[in-house]
């Protein structure tokens, strides 16, 4: 009786069940880009779906949130105040390298690992950002904000 069934291990792990160990294992690593992934496997989160994030615009924690400009980042969740009206949120992980390094200035979402540069929409402004970031909807219920993944 065969079983199929699909498990997820990281890089290390993988080459750990190759029987790479100590020195080889180390070889493996500093050969440079011939096994290297496309993301930082440290920084992946799980795809959530539904409600990641919901703020209390009253409380202090969300005080930055009263200023054009203003942002927090909570929850893998950058989140923005873009205009009187408007708020934006984009995932904290940034397509370039899965760094976990978005913040919002100058109108712009920006990594500050590399200079990946994002506009409201997620669209990529610059060579390092052209994948792109994942965009939440965003709802207010009073002084209530809820960001849901959309």
């Amino acid at each position: 009786m065969t079983t199929n069934h699909a498990e997820k291990i990281n890089r290390n792990e993988f080459l750990k069940n190759l029987g790479l160990k100590g020195a080889a294992l180390l070889a493996v690593y500093c050969t440079g880009s011939a096994l290297s992934s496309c993301q930082n496997e440290s920084n992946i989160a799980p795809n959530p779906t539904g409600e990641l994030l919901k703020i209390d615009l009253t409380t202090t924690a969300a005080a930055a949130l009263k200023n054009v400009g203003g942002y927090i980042r909570q929850n893998n969740v950058v989140l923005a105040k873009v205009s009187a009206t408007e708020y934006v949120a984009v995932t904290q992980t940034c397509s370039h390298e899965g760094r976990q390094e978005i913040v919002y200035m100058n109108s712009q979402f920006y990594c500050t690992a590399h200079g990946a540069a994002f506009s409201k929409t997620g669209a990529g402004l610059n060579s390092n950002g052209r994948a792109g970031i994942k965009v939440f909807q965003v709802s207010i219920a009073g002084n209530i904000l809820t960001v849901t993944n959309n």
